[in-house]
């Protein structure tokens, strides 16, 4: 799914019902607006798409990584640059299923799960200014270096 955030749900419920979904969406205020549960901390943006497919298992993949480099930058298991990619998610069968698309496509996982957790890797955390150039170990030291920037929560 890559579709703009929006406060009001207006998405296919029904249609995604028991299904994983994938959110690739980024919380970009120029583009999205300002949306208070989110600048105040009270939820992620994958939060919120959880609570809009409250019947789905969402799941925060693919939010830091350009379209053309996902067919290009993937390495083989085992490699020693190969790049990692973070995942979020409250089901781990969610996460699980990411993890062997991620594989397919040359790159490991880091789990930075629940959902509550997935603005670690949001725009401006250090984890997002190195988009998809880290390896498992630079990614999972970015995401712990992240710092909440004014939310209310951690």
């Amino acid at each position: 799914m890559a579709v703009p955030l929006k406060v009001v749900n207006d998405m296919p419920v029904e249609e995604l019902a028991g299904k994983i979904v994938l959110d690739t969406n980024n919380y970009m205020i120029w583009r999205d607006g300002h949306i208070e549960v989110i600048d105040s901390g009270e939820k992620t943006v994958h939060e919120l798409r959880q609570e809009h497919l409250p019947t789905s298992k969402v799941v925060a993949a693919v939010t830091h990584i350009q379209a053309p480099r996902i067919t290009t930058a993937g390495r083989p298991p085992g490699t020693p640059d190969r790049l990692a990619l973070p995942a979020s998610s409250d089901y781990p069968e969610a996460v699980e299923l990411v993890t062997r698309l991620y594989d397919q496509f040359g790159f490991d996982t880091v789990d930075n799960s629940p959902l509550g957790d997935s603005w670690r890797s949001a725009p401006g955390q250090p984890a997002w200014i190195e988009l998809a150039h880290q390896t498992r170990d630079e990614l999972i030291g970015n995401l712990r270096r992240a710092r909440p920037s004014g939310r209310a929560r951690l």
